[in-house]
């Protein structure tokens, strides 16, 4: 049971980003799993708003998992909701759900089961991106991760390189999980930069 619910909650951990406004059309430079969008009200001039669209794929199974339980309370293995348990990450980010599309970053950071009595996660990850003029740039994610919902928003805190001083929001959907745990998650990210 407690494997089946590890498994569940790995599923669904995963999350991505918001679309927003209308955007202005790519230059040849900029990959196609990100938009630059129009400036909005309530900003500076020298922000932008970029709107980023990727899959997480996250996998607890195997021989190579990128996803490890790596600390547990005394009593996680009782609950139906695996409170506290905690996992660290080192997962693909990918341009189409398939897990051999184009490589743009990867997830790296923990996520943690926070709920006693509903199933949610606490998530603390850093989308470090390898792709165009977003090599070497991340952005990181901390917040609730209600992964049993089929939509889940989260905050963007912060970010380096092209997202320096980064704000906004990421809405994640599963796109698919197995029993095992393992799941591809797709994220809609819009970042204030």
């Amino acid at each position: 049971m407690a494997n089946a619910a590890v498994t569940v909650m790995l599923m669904l951990i995963i999350a991505v980003v918001a679309a927003t406004t209308e955007g202005a059309q790519s230059t040849s430079t900029q990959p196609k799993w990100a938009n630059k969008l129009k400036t909005r009200k309530n900003m500076t001039s020298s922000e932008t708003v970029t709107n980023l669209h990727f899959y997480f794929h996250d996998t607890v199974s195997g021989k190579n998992p990128s996803a490890v339980r790596i600390a547990q309370a005394t009593d996680t293995n009782k609950s139906l909701t695996l409170f506290g348990a905690l996992l660290m990450v080192d997962d693909p980010l990918t341009e189409t759900p398939d897990p051999n599309s184009k490589l743009v970053g990867r997830a790296q950071g923990m996520y943690g089961s926070s709920g006693q009595q509903e199933f949610g996660l606490t998530m603390a990850m850093c989308f470090a991106f390898c792709d165009g003029i977003y090599d070497g740039s991340s952005i990181s994610i901390f917040g609730k991760n209600p992964a049993l919902n089929l939509v889940r928003e989260m905050p963007v805190v912060a970010g380096t390189g092209v997202f320096r001083f980064a704000r906004g929001y990421a809405i994640a959907r599963t796109h698919w999980f197995n029993i095992m745990g393992d799941a591809i998650v797709e994220y809609d990210v819009t970042v204030i930069h």
